[in-house]
């Protein structure tokens, strides 16, 4: 390896598929004719190499078809191999769906556990607990004697300055214990477990690997913090962290499988069919998910893993809508269907939206960035129990007294996107009803509005502002955080405000040239729900750069294809708008904040060439190499123990420098260890030798050590002239982990993945030294 990659955690390290024959020669033992553990596998905080897992899974798949002509259980058992993908994803979908149906219903009844409590039964939400009343009439339908709040169970009273005190302190103090024992857990048992974990999973997708942070702990704590830190009433989602904990549910059932267990490449395979049900239970859209997967968090997608994706997707969701966690037979709170369609002259608010929608995620990437460096670089980072009880507070605090903030989220998104029937209760619909009025009542013409639609716009004014700035103190946090959620709300919030400001020019204004074509009096002509879910999708679009999928996903949530146009302009300007400020959304950019060493797809355009990047440079020692055959053991391990390179390359000779082959770091070490154990007469000044035959030495010499089955004979190499441009195209196309450069088959250094990462990095005018994994 080139001189100056000391960093232990260095994630450029190859080996090659030891497949080929040992012939061992005369008399002497090739102890590595028999696979020993171990070799083969990777460090935490390393790179796979796709191209030698690719190889071994090939291997074994000509292993297990060539034995299955050979007998009927041979057969059995290569059907059972084949059919194993299919029941991992069957199982990682009935986990999945389970989990997502348990937390809705956990984060449904511990929201309205900030409020009050049911008498009747204890588990139940305010809405379960008075559907099953017998006294709750349809125009007080919140209302019942069975749930009572807090304020009227310690007091019995129901109204007074007093009652709103107590149940304002009560309502911080439960939101306050709630995210202290979700920071609490996360600290304690799985530091893993907190944030979204999309960058991590898009990481460990590419090929990093990330030791625990898709384990059984992280799975359990993730699961039961993901409850709390939403039920405290944080601006944050779940439905980031699901694809997280759909991705545990998938690396748990791999363990069950050698095929996967064994071989990280099939491995993410499944992660990324786990991260497409993950979506698929988060927002009720099984294609949706598909598509996530695939535009947004794989890196390797073959063909096959589309139909499973879609297989796990789809049993997801059909678990999910079996448990039914929201009592409207439907996968998420906020599906919504709209009768009436939407005008060419509407598109101009439409992109507006889609311009609010990029301006808002690049304001939020940037902002948040810079308070996520913020807490590295400062005492706000040893601190994470405090920051959260603080946002906490500040958040309940400030949510309570606007009815908009106080209720969850998820049931703020749904009232917004609602269209305003006939029997709708709620202050957005308060509009000056026509008393002749005799339409059916899926088409209520526009009306004047009221003044519970002024009263709430200026609520709604100031919940937008508030959910602008608090979400990007909260996202970050040690705490499961998603973003999908809160980005939808800002977007949601901004395009309700929008559709009635619309829809009452519209009423007020019919003859302005605008409206006169398509909007006459008393029809039913603007829908302001529907400016809320282009909103919403905008903002989302904004912040992440999610395009098609996106569009799928919103599409999914109202179940009809009319609206497609006006969210793929939104999408797609917001995209634009956010592109013209930096081309990154905000997963590549805490990828980019935590220096994971993960390539992104954007074209390199620098005339930079091999020989400018790779190590050793002038005036540094040279490369630490191993020869073919006149290296000892103790040569061997006083390299590795003096050097942190991941692996060496083997030559013919020092002088000569022909490049033989590469050897890794770690089966270099377990070769070693399991020689001494089970090779007798291996010392340390045996000679170790990569060659077939062994070499001609003195009687005197202790017997030699062959070790040609851990040589990798065909590293990947590059002439030094050969443009940087290419060469990340390699590293990003083949995954990867070094190339050696070569002249005339002399070696003449080695490029490793932080070494281009490094070199991008450099050319971009950012701190190269920012690639590590912190």
């Amino acid at each position: 390896m080139a001189e100056g990659e000391t960093n232990a955690r260095e994630c450029c390290v190859s080996s090659a598929t030891p497949t080929e024959e040992m012939n061992g020669s005369g008399n002497l033992m090739d102890f590595l004719d028999e696979p020993f553990p171990d070799v083969g596998t990777y460090e935490d905080f390393h790179t796979i190499d796709w191209l030698r897992e690719k190889s071994r899974d090939t291997d074994r798949h000509r292993k297990i078809t060539s034995k299955s002509k050979e007998s009927i259980w041979e057969l059995v058992k290569s059907l059972l191999d084949a059919w194993s993908g299919w029941l991992v994803m069957l199982l990682i979908g009935l986990l999945s769906g389970t989990l997502a149906g348990v937390i809705d219903l956990a984060v449904d009844w511990m929201t309205d556990l900030k409020e009050g409590v049911c008498l009747s039964v204890f588990w139940y939400s305010h809405e379960q607990c008075c559907w099953t009343s017998n006294e709750t009439t349809f125009a007080d339908r919140d209302k019942c004697p069975q749930w009572q709040k807090w304020a009227e169970l310690m007091t019995g009273y129901t109204e007074g300055a007093g009652v709103y005190m107590l149940n304002y302190f009560l309502y911080v103090v439960w939101a306050l214990f709630f995210s202290f024992l979700a920071v609490s857990l996360v600290r304690v048992f799985a530091p893993y477990a907190c944030g979204s974990g999309i960058p991590e999973i898009k990481t460990i997708l590419s090929g990093f690997i990330i030791r625990g942070y898709l384990g059984k702990w992280t799975l359990l704590i993730k699961t039961v913090t993901l409850v709390l830190a939403v039920s405290s009433g944080l601006s944050l989602g779940k439905e980031g962290p699901l694809v997280h904990v759909a991705c545990c549910c998938g690396n748990l059932f791999c363990s069950l499988f050698s095929k996967y267990s064994k071989n990280e490449g099939k491995r993410r395979e499944v992660l990324s069919a786990a991260a497409a049900a993950g979506v698929s239970v988060a927002f009720g859209a099984p294609i949706g998910g598909v598509l996530f997967s695939l535009e947004e968090v794989s890196y390797y997608f073959p063909l096959k893993t589309l139909w499973r994706s879609f297989f796990a997707a789809l049993v997801a969701a059909f678990t999910l809508r079996s448990i039914n966690p929201f009592g409207n037979n439907r996968l998420v709170l906020f599906y919504v269907e709209y009768h009436t369609p939407w005008y060419m002259a509407e598109l101009v608010p439409f992109i507006l939206l889609g311009v609010f929608g990029g301006l808002w995620g690049t304001l939020f990437i940037r902002c948040n960035i810079a308070w996520c460096r913020r807490r590295k670089t400062t005492l706000l980072g040893k601190y994470p129990v405090l920051e959260v009880i603080v946002v906490t507070g500040v958040t309940a605090i400030l949510a309570f007294p606007n009815p908009y903030t106080r209720r969850s989220t998820s049931e703020l998104i749904s009232e917004l996107f609602n269209d305003c029937g006939a029997l709708e209760s709620s202050q957005l619909c308060d509009y000056v009803n026509n008393p002749n009025m005799t339409r059916p009542v899926d088409d209520i013409p526009d009306r004047p509005a009221g003044p519970g639609v002024y009263s709430a716009l200026w609520q709604l004014t100031l919940a937008l502002i508030f959910k602008i700035v608090i979400t990007i103190f909260t996202f970050g946090m040690k705490i499961p955080s998603g973003l999908f959620i809160p980005s939808m709300a800002v977007g949601a919030i901004a395009g309700r405000i929008v559709g009635i400001a619309v829809e009452q020019m519209a009423y007020h204004h019919h003859d302005w040239i605008i409206f006169k074509s398509w909007c006459r009096p008393g029809a039913d002509c603007v829908t302001p729900g529907l400016y809320a879910m282009v909103g919403a999708a905008a903002c989302l679009g904004g912040v992440t750069r999610m395009t098609v999928s996106l569009v799928v996903i919103m599409f999914e949530l109202t179940g009809g294809l009319e609206y497609i146009v006006p969210l793929m302009a939104a999408a797609v300007t917001s995209k634009w708008v956010a592109d013209a400020f930096g081309k990154e959304g905000i997963y590549e950019a805490h990828i980019q904040l935590n220096g994971y060493p993960y390539l992104d797809q954007d074209e390199f355009t620098h005339r930079t060439l091999a020989t400018d990047v790779m190590r050793p440079r002038r005036n540094e020692p040279p490369l630490s190499v191993l020869t073919q055959d006149s290296t000892t053991v103790e040569d061997v391990e006083t390299l590795i123990k003096e050097t942190d390179y991941n692996g060496f390359p083997v030559v013919v000779s020092r002088e000569s420098e022909r490049l033989i082959g590469f050897v890794q770091r770690r089966d270099l070490i377990l070769a070693i260890k399991n020689a001494r154990q089970k090779q007798d007469g291996v010392v340390s000044n045996s000679v170790v030798y990569f060659t077939e035959d062994a070499p001609q030495l003195p009687p005197s010499n202790p017997q030699p050590l062959k070790l040609r089955r851990i040589l990798n004979l065909s590293p990947f190499t590059v002439t030094d002239h050969t443009p940087m441009e290419t060469v990340v195209d390699i590293f990003r196309k083949l995954g990867l982990r070094q190339c050696l450069v070569t002249r005339s088959g002399r070696l003449l250094g080695i490029i490793t993945k932080k070494d281009v990462l490094r070199h991008m990095a450099q050319m971009m005018n950012q701190d190269p030294e920012s690639i590590m994994f912190n």
